[in-house]
């Protein structure tokens, strides 16, 4: 399958060298220079995955990513000389898959890429499946990447509604760290398993009293729940 991905970066050099070696890797690619063309391509033909640089003309990156996860849950890799972590943070909070700091390594980002593209793709038999999964006041609804949660749709990022799915399917099981690591941010991930730790910080507070839990020492679990009536 020929995967179509946006670059979204106002830097020349940045923009050929991500073209060059995304195209030597088989991918369709289509460069942009604005957050505005950007939603132009994303309203009449919406790539399979985004690299969106934050510092753009205009509307910026934050805003953009924010627009699209009103409705999409297209992968969005995030490319920023924003090197905080409060920048971090809120990028990945507003819808981001991943974050990378410039400078960066070309074959980083394709890695990452890669991974995005991979995780989508065996996400997508398992959407197939069921068209709704419910676990207390709990409900996805996998064709839509839409949460419920006491009858209310809440916003969640990819990876927020990645990991719900994941624990609905088999509650009351105790999930590692690792695992959950592996299966929400794929097998190439770079960083620490603190990210499973500040993601389910994010979900507790998007849906409170959640049964959740803690399970010391090794990771987490969802708690099984009948549906209210």
């Amino acid at each position: 399958m020929n995967h179509t991905v946006a670059v979204v970066e106002d830097d020349p050099n940045i923009q050929d060298i991500v073209d060059a070696y995304l195209k030597r890797e088989g991918y369709e690619v289509k460069v942009m220079e604005s957050a505005e063309e950007a939603w132009d391509l994303f309203e009449q033909s919406p790539p399979d995955l985004w690299v969106l640089d934050l510092m753009l003309p205009g509307m910026d990156g934050y805003e953009f990513c924010k627009q699209v996860r009103q409705t999409s849950q297209v992968p969005i890799i995030i490319i920023s000389a924003k090197d905080d972590e409060v920048d971090k943070i809120l990028g990945l909070e507003l819808g981001g898959d991943d974050y990378l700091t410039k400078p960066f390594s070309p074959r980083e980002l394709i890695a990452r890429v890669k991974r995005q593209l991979k995780r989508l793709e065996a996400l997508q038999p398992i959407q197939s499946e069921d068209s709704t999964m419910e676990s207390g006041k709990l409900a996805l609804h996998l064709d839509d990447r839409l949460v419920h949660w006491k009858g209310e749709e809440i916003e969640t990022t990819t990876k927020e509604f990645d990991m719900l799915q994941i624990l609905v399917r088999q509650p009351n099981r105790a999930f590692s760290r690792e695992e959950l690591l592996m299966r929400v941010w794929g097998e190439d991930y770079f960083g620490s398993d603190r990210a499973v730790d500040d993601l389910v910080k994010r979900l507790r507070k998007k849906l409170p009293d959640l049964p959740l839990e803690t399970v010391w020492g090794h990771g987490y679990r969802l708690k099984k729940e009948e549906r209210s009536s």
